[in-house]
């Protein structure tokens, strides 16, 4: 698959997410946080696209030697994406989302067909190496993501853990296995991606074909908040606040969710309760711009008719 498609496709992504409205507890075209605004995430979707494309290409050269995919440097590359977006913006805007986005990069650069696209996440993040997993934590600490890797054994805060890492020959895989107990995006990544797959990717494409792009942001948003408590949530505010907005989530989707009136006025209240509250699903926003972006992917051969005429 073209590495330059492939980079487009994580910055449509990226900014198609933070532009659904309205989306509860996150950034909007309509909304701000105090500390970081719409137009930073726009500015960040966009400075992430040439590593991007880089993954993408790193992918397609390795291709055909699996035993070689060590040799990709996820790890550099996550890290790059974050020393890019930080010359843009001053606070974390994608940490979560350069994390999804990166290997599924690499893994569409290697296929034609997206049948084994899973498959090839999965196998490049089993294949990642301490170096990997060193430069995670570095990308981690530069974009200051609260909570993330906080835990007694190997925490990025600690000056020890990355020399452990290397002593150890624990591999970026295995440090996001150990969180995967307690954090979502660690279970996703170590897992083969079922919320992105299983979830959002099917459901943002359904509701595209038949209501539009805006719709389809948000709607997938909300399923996804409803059938998985958010991490960030729980991670701040406790499990039981988690579930109680996924069980509010899911009520707002049984009036129809952004698809009815009565569900759009629900959602614009919750939307306001949240905010109100400090109430940021931020790991559901990362899953929605990861399923959008396998979405986007399966367009390759509508972009490849398009290009050659």
């Amino acid at each position: 698959m073209d590495p330059v498609f492939i980079g487009k496709c994580a910055q449509i992504a990226s900014v198609l997410e933070v532009s659904g409205h309205p989306k509860p507890g996150n950034v909007h075209r309509t909304q701000n946080f105090s500390d970081m605004v719409f137009e930073d995430f726009l500015l960040s979707g966009i400075a992430i696209g040439k590593t991007m494309e880089k993954a993408a290409t790193k992918g397609f050269d390795l291709r055909q030697s699996p035993e070689k995919w060590q040799e990709i440097g996820l790890g550099n590359l996550i890290l790059e994406s974050v020393i890019e977006t930080d010359r843009w913006v001053a606070n974390n805007t994608n940490l979560g989302i350069i994390m999804l986005l990166t290997p599924i990069c690499a893994a569409a650069g290697m296929v034609e067909n997206l049948s084994d696209l899973r498959s090839n996440i999965n196998q490049i993040m089993i294949s990642t190496t301490p170096q990997d997993a060193v430069n995670l934590y570095q990308a981690i600490n530069i974009a200051d993501a609260g909570g993330m890797g906080e835990q007694e054994d190997l925490d990025v805060s600690s000056d020890s853990s990355t020399q452990k890492l290397r002593d150890e020959d624990i591999n970026m895989f295995s440090v996001l296995e150990m969180s995967s107990s307690w954090d979502d995006l660690s279970y996703e990544l170590t897992h083969q991606m079922p919320v992105t797959f299983d979830i959002g990717f099917p459901l943002f494409a359904k509701i595209k074909s038949e209501h539009g792009i805006n719709e389809a942001t948000v709607q997938t948003f909300l399923t996804i908040l409803a059938e998985v408590p958010d991490t960030l949530i729980s991670r701040k505010y406790g499990k039981d606040k988690a579930r109680e907005v996924s069980s509010h989530a899911k009520s707002i989707l049984e009036e129809g969710g952004i698809l009815t009136k009565k569900g759009h006025h629900l959602l614009e209240k919750f939307d306001h309760e949240l905010m109100k509250n400090g109430l940021n699903p931020g790991t559901t926003a990362d899953f929605t711009a990861s399923s959008i972006m396998i979405a986007y992917l399966h367009s390759y051969n509508d972009y490849k008719s398009k290009i050659s005429e």
